[in-house]
């Protein structure tokens, strides 16, 4: 059956291409953001079935929801963007995400228990942001998501953390007001995870949530579910909550016996009355932390991220041209002739615009007796981000030798500039950047380039933070990050790559 949506633009920017799933409230495509050259999106529209003021308002409340958790947890999808159709069908616009929800990674196998704490861990860290809350009008409003299921966690690849694991679907979330006027006593949620309170219809709070991890964390270490219901209805699963008690987890694991802390700890999450279950997700981490010890996965996303900068693509040699038609492009290049690029010893990143394409280059500044000397040198790239106060790149590329030692040719770049996001995804599409380099003396001709390439794991990493770059409000200012890359850069990268690029040099 043909989608009437398929080539569908939103916005004069979102182009949907193929439905992708069903969400709790409505229909999820993909798209490519023609703004930023085809940048894959994804976009949920609320269902035409569900179209009224309530639910109208609840679908902008998920949005919302959404974009304030993207923006303070890599654990929850970010929104990016919300709007209305010229039918009046509202929409919102998020990362697209490739990956398997939990459902899919433990249909074949339940999980070791390593891989179990890992993306416990995760999960539980996006948990909290939402159980902390948002701001609205002006108030902290903890959310409770009231729908956590396997089907409802996305595991994914990241450059960065290996696994990343996403909370999605707040489209039934709770948001705890005083003043709320909206709850009813309905019952909302998926049966098998629903807490006992919530099959009452019962005021909820953020441990019912920690139920419904509960009962997930057992079926993710077993394959199954902790009661068994004498038949598949609301009846049935009341009984199952409220009255049977969970199934022992003895010799469930088909990995062996599980330790006693660990399933302590899930049957507490399960317990009928909510003041005998751990009272956050920070203390449910906090039972399970000497499990992350004993088990050697207790992961410290920071060292990771900055695992990744250690990877230093030092390249020897240049590449013998190929006089290639971009190559051909660069050569024409000239200087630019205005107040922001003066004639000095200086870099920028521009991207040049071709008739069929666009190249990302760095442009360099420099004495024609230096760059002769400098073109044949051994050559290194990094990249390093910050989010806040302010989401800001800084780009560093390193020309090095024996004589000369390092000369380093660094820019800032604001991730809330659209020219800026398009380079740096550019830069992580093809790798491959040049070094134009120019003299600063007499009419600063265009002397050479030096083609580089960028990691693999960088180039991941720089599309996920321009994704990142769009959604996230700043909370100061472009300065302030300049400083914080600043004192990481002279403090850290650049010893750590003097010292490989002296390594590299040590036998010639």
């Amino acid at each position: 059956m043909t989608d009437n949506n398929f080539g569908r633009r939103l916005a004069n920017r979102y182009e949907l291409m193929d439905p992708i799933g069903q969400g709790s409230m409505g229909k999820v495509y993909l798209a490519e953001d023609m703004l930023l050259g085809g940048v894959p999106v994804a976009v949920k529209f609320l269902a035409q079935t569900l179209l009224n003021q309530q639910m109208n308002q609840r679908f902008m409340h998920e949005a919302m929801t959404c974009a304030q958790l993207g923006n303070n947890s890599m654990h929850v999808v970010r929104v990016t963007d919300y709007g209305v159709t010229d039918d009046e069908i509202p929409f919102y616009v998020m990362e697209y995400l490739k990956g398997k929800n939990l459902g899919q990674v433990i249909q074949p196998n339940p999980l070791p228990i390593p891989r179990f704490l890992d993306f416990i861990r995760q999960i539980c860290l996006g948990l909290e942001s939402a159980h902390k809350g948002i701001i609205l009008n002006g108030q902290l409003v903890p959310i409770i998501h009231r729908d956590i299921k396997p089907s409802n966690i996305l595991v994914t690849q990241s450059a960065s953390v290996g696994e990343l694991v996403k909370i999605l679907d707040f489209g039934i979330a709770k948001l705890i007001q005083a003043d709320n006027s909206e709850q009813t006593s309905s019952f909302m949620g998926t049966l098998a995870y629903a807490s006992p309170e919530q099959m009452e219809g019962q005021e909820l709070d953020r441990r019912s949530d920690i139920y419904s991890l509960g009962v997930m964390m057992y079926q993710m270490l077993t394959g199954s579910l902790p009661f068994r219901p004498s038949h598949n209805t609301f009846g049935g699963w009341y009984k199952a909550h409220c009255d049977q008690d969970p199934i022992p987890l003895d010799g469930l694991s088909p990995y062996g016996s599980l330790p006693k802390l660990l399933k302590d700890t899930i049957i507490s999450c399960l317990a009928k009355d909510r003041s005998q279950r751990p009272s956050s997700v920070s203390d449910l981490l906090g039972n399970l932390a000497p499990l992350e010890n004993r088990f050697g996965r207790s992961i410290d996303l920071g060292k990771q991220i900055r695992g990744t900068l250690q990877e230093l693509p030092v390249v020897l040699r240049p590449a013998p041209p190929n006089d290639s038609e971009e190559d051909r492009f660069c050569r024409q290049q000239v200087w630019p002739k205005n107040k922001n690029t003066p004639v000095a010893e200086i870099s920028f990143p521009k991207l040049l615009v071709m008739s069929n394409r666009q190249l990302p280059t760095l442009w360099a500044m420099l004495g024609a007796q230096e760059i002769d000397q400098r073109i044949g040198n051994t050559s290194s790239n990094n990249f390093l981000c910050v989010r806040n106060p302010y989401p800001m790149v800084l780009w560093v590329t390193a020309f090095y030798s024996k004589n000369q030692g390092p000369r380093w040719l660094s820019s800032y770049l604001d991730l809330k500039k659209n020219v800026n996001q398009k380079l740096i995804w550019h830069l992580g599409e093809t790798g491959i950047y040049r070094v134009l380099f120019f003299a600063k003396e007499a009419s600063n001709p265009f002397i050479d380039f030096r083609r580089l390439h960028v990691s693999l794991l960088q180039q991941k990493l720089l599309k996920e933070w321009v994704l990142m770059g769009r959604s996230i409000v700043p909370v100061g200012q472009p300065q302030d990050s300049k400083r914080v890359l600043r004192k990481e850069l002279n403090d850290n990268l650049k010893p750590q790559m003097l010292m490989s690029f002296k390594a590299m040099h040590s036998d010639t």
